[in-house]
């Protein structure tokens, strides 16, 4: 159904509300669900420019039933931003300010619409950094980061954004404004509200203010590659540097399919073999990491072990990563990605979940590419299939479930950083059990009772045939 939105022009300025086509449809669908073919028009678009301006809406919003879907950058993969029962679609890109800069504090203060590089650009000056981001820093917002538990290359060493976040200011369904976590760099004072709102997907409010935490850029900065004839080796090399404690920044896995969509891509030159992309960093003693790690890998017959200290031939090998979806989504016009994989097992079963993906696709003879930050575990993969082949997306699909079912087994996850979305929610029970995803239903009807926020995300239920599910008990 669609609803009536007039109401938002007694509310903004009319530079702020748009019902028209052309906005509307900007809004449908982020990357995952563009890429599905999944997207939903909303009924009106909003720019809020303040706190204030939020808190007016969604409580306008939520006392008339309008469901609210907040959106920023749109590049999320799992459906996290498409408004998937129309209504209002809040896009908080006019929130970009850095608030303040704190280096004595190592903090900044950013609103959720700053995007990620400009917190790098804005601290460089100060020798800081935020370590936790993302590859798609250039593109991803930090709003969208924080909901969703964004992670990246640089996980392995630094963690995840969440692990990077102190306060928040958030906006809940009915328009209070809380504050949750502190700027000191640790307190037990309550529930930890802060947490759960990092990683919910704009289902529990809308982040409009966010405290991060930073770091002083290592004077040493090391990287390159490693080269194995064997993907079985390289696996097994990352897990054994991982386990014996090698202090790597980053650790990326790309197979020999990977590495040959991508040098057909960039035309890099670089062998179409499993490679291990690395990258150290240290104030003192990189070296002695450098040649831990290469000890460990020459126990795993490693081909080539090449380290630089030159800047742009870092960044040079690094793109042939940093790149590899553009890769595999132009490799061959006639296949796509059916969905982007992003699973994340414990380290240990890092070699046994990469040998099952590239065996499960040689047993069908549908390309498997495999990469990811191999380092904490997280595996991406993409299942190639020809969209106009109906039994060879069939398979596809079997594929592609099958390898997040055994995540699962193995203790992982079947989302590392994409988030739940409307993409994974099928696996939501199967990786939590029945009482936590409950527990989840009940946080969320406690402080959304009416399912504005976001609605038809996370929770399998979400959308049934003729509209929406409430997850609280209607008091009515």
């Amino acid at each position: 159904m669609s609803y009536d939105c007039e109401f938002l022009t007694d509310l903004l300025p009319d530079e702020q509300v748009s019902f028209g086509e052309s906005d509307r449809g900007s809004h449908a669908a982020d990357w995952g669900a563009e890429e599905a073919g999944r997207g939903v028009t909303p009924d009106a678009v909003v720019w809020p420019e303040s706190t204030e301006d939020v808190s007016t809406v969604l409580a306008a919003a939520n006392d008339r039933g309008v469901p609210v879907t907040p959106y920023a950058a749109g590049t999320s993969l799992e459906g996290n931003a498409v408004p998937q029962f129309k209504g209002i679609s809040m896009d908080v890109t006019r929130m970009n300010d850095v608030l303040d800069v704190r280096p004595g504090d190592f903090q900044i203060d950013v609103q959720p619409g700053v995007m990620g590089s400009k917190v790098n650009e804005t601290v460089e000056s100060e020798g800081m950094f935020f370590p936790p981001m993302p590859s798609s820093a250039n593109i991803s917002t930090i709003g969208g980061m924080i909901v969703n538990d964004a992670s990246g290359q640089k996980t392995v060493k630094y963690g995840e954004v969440g692990d990077w976040v102190l306060e928040l200011e958030a906006v809940l369904a009915d328009g209070t404004v809380i504050e949750a976590g502190s700027k000191a760099v640790k307190t037990s004072a309550g529930y930890n509200l802060k947490d759960l709102l990092v990683g919910s997907e704009g289902t529990l409010g809308v982040v409009t203010r966010a405290t991060l935490e930073l770091e002083g850029i290592p004077e040493q900065i090391r990287g390159g590659r490693a080269v194995f004839d064997d993907l079985e080796d390289a696996t097994n090399a990352i897990y054994d540097a991982v386990r014996s404690g090698v202090d790597v920044a980053k650790i990326e896995l790309i197979d020999s399919l990977a590495a040959e969509m991508s040098n057909r891509y960039l035309d890099t030159g670089l062998p179409d073999k499993p490679m291990v992309f690395l990258e150290f960093h240290a104030n003192h003693g990189v070296q002695e990491e450098i040649d831990f790690c290469e000890t460990i890998f020459e126990s795993h017959d490693v081909s080539l072990f090449d380290m630089s200290e030159d800047d742009e031939r870092m960044a040079e090998l690094w793109k042939a990563r940093t790149e590899l979806a553009f890769a595999v989504q132009s490799y061959d016009p006639d296949l796509r990605p059916i969905h982007p994989g992003d699973i994340t097992v414990p380290i240990s079963k890092y070699p046994d979940i990469i040998r099952y993906a590239k065996e499960l696709g040689a047993e069908h003879d549908i390309m498997v590419p495999v990469f990811g930050h191999a380092g904490d575990g997280n595996v991406h993969y993409s299942v190639m299939v020809d969209p106009e082949d109906e039994e060879m997306v069939e398979t596809g699909e079997e594929i592609y479930a099958a390898v997040v079912k055994r995540a699962i087994e193995m203790g992982g996850t079947c989302t590392g950083e994409h988030g739940i979305g409307f993409g994974k929610r099928e696996y939501l029970e199967l990786e939590h059990g029945e009482g936590a995803v409950e527990a989840m239903r009940r946080i969320k009807g406690a402080l959304d009772p009416k399912d504005t926020l976001n609605p038809g995300k996370i929770f399998p239920e979400t959308i049934e045939e003729g509209g929406r599910v409430r997850l609280a008990a209607d008091d009515d």
